[in-house]
């Protein structure tokens, strides 16, 4: 099979899940009584080639979803060379250990991870340094990312260091907070979850009112998220489907 075909192959395939994807959210806003134009769809591209992200850039997604900061910035690049008059964005979803601040500041339009005062103090620096070089243009948009049930070991900041944190992030210069970001645990009734998960937005925006933006919902509970409020959906297996391999 050459190469044409198999990429021909590859955009078709896109398009049959994009448009899965997309009668998914639109259902489950009607389902909601809520407004498609309220949720938007981040594209969770970890672990897929630049050529895929091309694809979808054609196919009218602007927004990507990234977890490893060096194949991120890997990917930027090339997506670049591939897309050249594309303007995609760039989102960090996973864990960031605070000395990749320095790689991820470049090129993300959103982090939306932060689970520490020590990692947004990191990212703040950076972006200070970007802003002063001419490499960025303004403070850097952030998300905190909130642990439902506490557990450490997956990340996030638990509800009763959840106003702390913001009231650092909200304080430092080249940050901008503007909502939450949770998954639901694995095993857990993802109804129960996204209540406890709209709770928690509800209570950042009482101190924080631009803090709107509320990152929930994947490829299996997206429905329940967008119920509960959720305004950006993070949908991976779904869309790309496996995981292969990046490009590099």
């Amino acid at each position: 099979m050459n190469e044409v075909s198999t990429t021909d192959e590859r955009r078709a395939d896109l398009t049959r899940r994009l448009a899965r994807v997309r009668a998914a959210i639109a259902q489950a806003c009607a389902t909601a009584g809520r407004d498609v134009a309220e949720v938007d769809l981040l594209a969770v591209t970890k672990t897929i080639p630049a050529a895929d992200v091309a694809i979808l850039l054609e196919l009218g997604l602007t927004d990507f979803g990234e977890n490893r900061a060096q194949e991120a910035a890997d990917k930027v690049g090339e997506v670049a060379g591939l897309a050249p008059h594309a303007a995609p964005r760039w989102f960090f979803v996973g864990g960031l250990q605070r000395n990749k601040a320095r790689v991820v500041t470049p090129w993300v339009t959103r982090v939306e991870s932060v689970d520490s005062a020590r990692l947004a103090d990191a990212l703040d620096t950076q972006v200070r340094r970007a802003v002063d070089a001419g490499g960025r243009e303004g403070p850097l948009p952030v998300l905190l990312q909130y642990s439902v049930d506490g557990d450490p070991a997956r990340g996030g900041v638990a509800r009763d260091g959840l106003a702390a944190l913001a009231a650092h992030v909200s304080g430092l210069p080249g940050l901008r907070l503007d909502g939450l970001m949770a998954v639901a645990p694995l095993g857990a009734d993802p109804d129960r979850a996204f209540a406890d998960v709209a709770a928690a937005a509800a209570a950042l925006r009482d101190d924080h009112p631009s803090a709107r933006v509320l990152s929930a919902g994947m490829s299996g509970d997206l429905d329940v998220a967008i119920r509960h409020g959720s305004t950006c959906v993070r949908v991976g297996t779904a869309l790309v489907g496996e995981r292969r391999l990046a490009s590099r």
